[in-house]
């Protein structure tokens, strides 16, 4: 797929499906974007996981946080990578582990990884990057 644009269609599709969404790099720090972006897909009835291993046990937002995805004891419909461009492979690999797979892997703004991309696609994952969910839902869906 062509990662340099996404069909409005795609995007709200995307956002019509997810439940429960796995925020990787989550933040406790309420200046942080990652902190902003799970509060904001929390006010729209989202379930949001929170993945940070330095966080693991606490809490971000009133939701537990866990080290890693596999730690997550349910479903995720959808990986959100706030996490550098170079981490982007690690956390597609961690989530190809995953059984059921994640439907959606959808990295935040700036980070773009096609290769990784490519990979999570190869297993039938859909993929969104260098996007952000909390500006494109009030665009396409509010």
């Amino acid at each position: 797929m062509n990662h340099d644009a996404y069909t409005d269609d795609y995007l709200a599709g995307i956002l019509h499906s997810v439940k429960t969404i796995a925020l990787t790099g989550a933040s406790p720090n309420p200046a942080r974007p990652s902190n902003g972006v799970m509060g904001y897909l929390l006010s729209r009835g989202y379930e949001v996981i929170p993945v940070n291993p330095g966080q693991a046990g606490k809490q971000i937002q009133g939701r537990t946080v866990y080290a890693r995805l596999a730690d997550i004891p349910v479903p995720i419909d959808m990986v959100d990578v706030f996490r550098a461009s170079e981490y982007l492979d690690g956390v597609v690999e961690e989530a190809l582990a995953l059984r059921p797979l994640p439907k959606i892997i959808w990295s935040q703004l700036g980070v773009r990884d096609d290769a990784a991309a490519a990979k999570a696609e190869a297993a039938g994952i859909q993929v969104v990057m260098n996007r952000c969910p909390a500006i494109e839902y009030p665009r396409l869906i509010a």
